[in-house]
């Protein structure tokens, strides 16, 4: 009935009827009204349909109505996401991409962030007329559209986190989340009925009562005490219920894990490739302690080089709709935070019996890929395999090795402790002269055909935004004790383009072979998002030609690679583009520059590669390349596919921003320190913006931004120049101007807005 009232609203000559009329359209008689009225009242709550005056019903873009969910930003104005059905704003004249609705914030109601809401097209001041071939239409400005919620279709949340306090008169809670813009009240701390009772400053999770009146506060109750604000126990805490994340497994899930063996039995090994004499190694992080990868290189008698790139075969384990395999789903991927990590499976698998540790036996899935001596790939081969890794490297000592240091040097590099790593493997002052010189000698080789990958990746114009990894490490207690910029240098690069290359490959096979599969796919940029960075880039005075033509991209990427502010205008670019998702559809990559392209690498820490693993495995069993006894791994089909991406994509973004506020929290953390602090550490900074209240800024080596308020800057009175790229003192004409490096110290920390202020040094 549904499908009915959609194809009848939609046609170009229905008004909006009343329930008897509309009954009477789709011909229902007897008791299909009462089930008509049911289905109209369930379609006007999810807003898929809307009721106008007189109770007469419509599609909301009829009405000039958009539901969509509403991101709030701190002044309180917000922005509406519409759903991807509603094409309203695009009939306007927004390009596709761009949809949005600017709300004011006193037209939000009582809105809160992420919330799914209804709001109504508030008609534009002004309109003008963009010509297109052969005809002109009129279009609207996305700044002059406007909208007004007019009502809450889903709460994005039933509870909070958040710091209790008081007033003279009243209890609150002021939100972790500095986009909810209002204090909750809540009843005495008395009346919790908690044991022992909530103090002021205590961290705390609030249940949301109904708010009706925007002019009045919401209200809520509180239902559980974390502990003291602003302390890493509490923040942690809060910041799992905040994103849903949870570090325990399930009953079923433990005992499933605890029934798996310790290490691989003969059985096991029964059927597959027999690798274990084969010099295979992993390149990791200092403190990684699960193993994805391990790599091998052999030189053939006719020249070319075969590597192999070996993945934890962790569907050998984890068979689909086992209890470990549903809770892996339901995760969709392992969250790194600062100082740990809540994983996709438990540990017994990710860090035991699946890791890739130094000596021991492991499954993994194969990849022999060879390349000719101009390093261009030909045949690729796949087997389910057991290899044993004979040494754990790190970058650190991997990137040692490419810059060609003795052996004397190379044993004095130290070697992760054990308590950060679960598997350090053998320290290196302990390897005969032999084994280093296979090391240095596999290294560098596999450095010598990755490099001619990589110059021939750029050249066809794959794009070079690899980040400076800020790297945040924590004491005993749990607070944050140091920040560490990673570079990307060639270690880094060896392991990166060899998985680069597996990826493509399994794509490549599973895309032939018509085998239904989850695809990593990063559409093309809007042409009026690039637009609006050229205008951006002019502003520091950099010029580039048409953003839409990639070699303008990668001459741009490569024009600003020695910026001052190069990690900022970069930041700035990847802003400009849309987000890497996954597809049933295998529509490309836009950064990699890659048709062909999906997740095969990391099945310990993603579902996609695990999904991707089992219908290789299909595959290889239906081609008779599979010696494993049994059926082969499952099939999915394609709706299943189109669901599982959608989930695992929203996944993904979740542990993104968890992520993302782990690390902002614990920069807050390391500089609040600096406070109270009578010889305050002295920053390098370089100046990213300027506005009337002051300068921002970004730290060179931790890129923590920050604001230096125009009140800190006593000598002078400054003011804007007239192109806005500066700020220069009245009477001495001193000057600040975007991407100037200078020197600043912490001057105070707004822990609830998130925000740091610096004054110059």
């Amino acid at each position: 009935m549904e499908e009915k009232i959609f194809q009848l609203m939609s046609q170009p000559d229905y008004v909006p009827a009343k329930v008897e009329k509309i009954g009477e359209l789709l011909d229902l008689t007897g008791n299909k009204q009462d089930i008509l009225k049911n289905v109209l009242r369930r379609l006007v709550i999810s807003g898929a349909i809307v009721v106008v005056k007189k109770n007469r019903y419509c599609l909301p873009a009829d009405a000039d109505l958009i539901p969509g969910i509403i991101r709030f930003r701190q002044s309180g104005s917000a922005i509406l996401i519409p759903d991807p059905e509603n094409t309203r704003l695009r009939e306007l004249g927004i390009a596709a991409g761009k949809e949005r609705l600017f709300i004011p914030a006193e037209d939000t109601g009582v809105a809160l962030h992420g919330d799914r809401v209804l709001a109504r097209l508030v008609q534009p001041r002004r309109n003008f007329r963009r010509r297109r071939p052969g005809k002109t239409v009129v279009a609207y400005p996305p700044e002059d559209l406007r909208g007004r919620v007019i009502r809450i279709l889903e709460r994005a949340r039933e509870t909070l986190t958040g710091t209790l306090k008081k007033s003279r008169a009243y209890y609150y809670v002021i939100p972790d989340d500095p986009r909810i813009i209002q204090d909750i009240l809540v009843p005495a701390p008395g009346k919790s009925g908690l044991s022992p009772d909530p103090r002021i400053n205590d961290k705390v999770i609030v249940r949301l009562l109904e708010w009706k009146q925007r002019h009045l506060n919401p209200e809520g109750e509180i239902i559980a005490v974390l502990g003291k604000t602003h302390t890493p126990g509490p923040e942690y805490e809060a910041l799992l219920h905040r994103y849903s994340l949870e570090p325990a497994f399930p009953p079923d899930v433990q005992q499933e894990a605890g029934s798996l063996p310790d290490k691989v039995r003969d059985s096991d090994i029964k059927g597959r490739l027999d690798l274990r004499d084969k010099f295979t190694f992993t390149i990791d992080p200092d403190d990684a302690k699960d193993f994805d990868d391990a790599l091998s290189i052999e030189k053939k008698e006719n020249g070319e080089i075969e590597v192999g790139v070996h993945i934890a075969d962790v569907g050998a384990y984890v068979k689909p709709g086992c209890a470990i395999d549903k809770e892996a789903q339901k995760r969709g991927n392992s969250t790194y935070l600062v100082g740990t990590v809540i994983p996709m499976i438990p540990e017994a698998l990710s860090n035991g019996l699946c890791s890739l540790s130094e000596g021991n036996d492991r499954l993994v899935k194969t990849a022999l890929l060879t390349f000719n001596a101009k390093g261009r790939l030909g045949n690729v081969h796949y087997a389910n395999s057991v290899i044993n890794s004979k040494k754990r490297l790190t970058y650190t000592q991997a990137y040692a090795f490419m810059q060609g240091l003795d052996n004397k040097k190379i044993r004095t590099l130290p070697v992760p402790p054990a308590h950060m790593t679960g598997s350090p493997g053998q320290p290196l002052s302990k390897l005969s002269n032999e084994d280093l010189e296979q090391l240095r000698d596999s290294i560098n080789q596999l450095w010598r055909l990755a490099s001619k990958l990589r110059t021939s990746r750029m050249d066809r114009g794959s794009l070079d935004l690899d980040m400076p990894e800020i790297k945040i490490y924590t004491n005993a207690e749990g607070y944050a004790d140091r920040i560490v910029q990673i570079e990307n240098d060639e270690s880094h690069q060896l392991i990166e383009e060899f998985m680069l290359a597996a990826n493509e490959a399994v794509a490549k096979t599973l895309r032939r072979a018509n085998l239904p599969t989850v695809y990593r796919v990063h559409d093309k940029p809007d042409a009026d998002r690039l637009e609006e960075l050229r205008d951006y880039l002019a502003g520091y005075q950099i010029n580039v030609g048409d953003l839409t033509n990639r070699q303008e991209v990668s001459k741009f990427l490569r024009k600003i690679k020695d910026h001052p502010q190069n990690y900022t205008l970069k930041l700035q670019f990847l802003r400009s583009l849309k987000k890497a998702i996954y597809k049933e559809r295998c529509d490309g990559h836009y950064g990699l520059h890659k048709e062909n392209y999906l997740h095969f690498t990391s099945p310990i820490r993603r579902y996609p590669d695990l999904v991707v693993h089992r219908v290789l495995e299909h595959y290889l069993a239906k081609t008779g390349n599979s010696k494993l006894d049994g059926d082969p791994q499952k099939k999915y089909g394609q709706g299943e596919v189109t669901r599982l991406c959608q989930h695992l994509s929203l996944t993904e973004a979740n542990s993104v921003e968890a992520e993302r506020e782990s690390q902002k929290l614990k920069l807050m953390e390391f500089f609040e320190r600096e406070v109270g602090r009578e010889e305050k550490s002295v920053f390098e900074a370089v100046i990213t913006d300027v506005k009337n209240h002051g300068m921002f800024i970004e730290l060179m080596q931790s890129a923590t931004f920050g604001l230096v308020h125009i009140s800190t800057l006593k000598d002078d009175l400054y003011r804007l120049n007239d192109s806005r790229t500066a700020i220069i003192g009245r009477r001495k004409n001193k000057t600040f101007f975007i991407g100037q490096i200078i020197k600043v110290v912490v001057e105070r920390i707004d822990r609830y807005k998130r925000q740091i202020d610096f004054r110059l040094a």
